[in-house]
């Protein structure tokens, strides 16, 4: 779906999980730096099999939408009275969510009985990422120069964001890798808010002028505005978590022994 409604879903599905990273990653920091007993652990753990679990849901609810719209393709690919391929807009989007919804499959899986490789499940969100953005990049545009600005734009969170999830694969629990894949992800998020808003007005009416050269230079500025608010989000969201676990002293079970510990220190 390109329109409005396409651009939110797949803005919310980013948002979610970029905002839900700026409040767990700080908290895992806190609990390893505190040495937190077992329970803290299995208390993120099990954080980390609900992400998977919502990333996959998403994901499919993702890939049904962009199919069973009205004016979607309901799974035909090729048609055989016109001799053409069907709404292959909507199978890129469809494939960007397959992709991340394999990603919280092996999530879930790398939690189970079956204990997967460690860094498997950075390794399968880092290809999700590169899909999306090698998508992107031979997405049709149809020749609107505006539209491909946007996207271009785009790439570099997508791309920004999965070269941190592929070096995690080596560097585990990275706490600065994990602070910019996040702010990344935020960043996608509201951008393809942006997108909407710009190529297809919720209230209506045509978007924006395509050949108004202003419009491309507000919106490379705008874009950098998104990511100066992605990080002010995310530091903001990790100072919270800070202020919440160590001046309560309650925001994960097993640390109240750990900060009475370090405070007599």
């Amino acid at each position: 779906m390109s329109s409005f409604k396409g651009n939110a879903l797949r803005g919310t599905f980013f948002l979610v999980f970029g905002l839900g990273w700026s409040v767990k990653y700080p908290l895992k920091y806190l609990s390893r730096t505190l040495n937190a007993d077992s329970q803290a652990s299995r208390w993120i753990q099990k954080l980390d099999i609900l992400e998977g679990a919502a990333k996959a849901f998403l994901a499919v609810a993702g890939m049904l939408a962009e199919q069973f719209v009205p004016d979607g393709p309901h799974m035909g690919l090729y048609s055989g009275e016109t001799y053409s391929w069907e709404k292959l807009t909507n199978w890129q989007y469809t494939t960007m969510y397959l992709f991340y919804g394999l990603s919280g499959i092996v999530d879930v899986l790398s939690y189970s009985p079956l204990k997967l490789s460690l860094g498997l499940d950075r390794l399968l969100l880092s290809v999700a990422m590169f899909t999306e953005g090698f998508l992107f990049c031979f997405h049709d545009y149809n020749n609107t120069a505006l539209d491909q600005h946007l996207h271009s734009l785009l790439l570099i969170a997508i791309f920004g964001g999965a070269l941190c999830a592929l070096i995690e694969v080596f560097l585990r629990d990275h706490t600065i890798l994990e602070f910019f894949r996040t702010s990344f992800f935020i960043l996608q998020g509201s951008w393809f808010w942006q997108i909407g808003f710009v190529l297809s007005p919720p209230w209506g009416g045509p978007g924006w002028d395509q050949t108004d050269r202003g419009n491309f230079k507000f919106l490379t500025m705008c874009f950098f505005w998104h990511y100066a608010a992605a990080l002010l989000v995310t530091a903001a969201n990790s100072v919270f978590s800070y202020w919440y676990v160590v001046g309560r002293g309650s925001g994960m079970p097993g640390l109240d022994n750990n900060l009475r510990l370090l405070y007599s220190n």
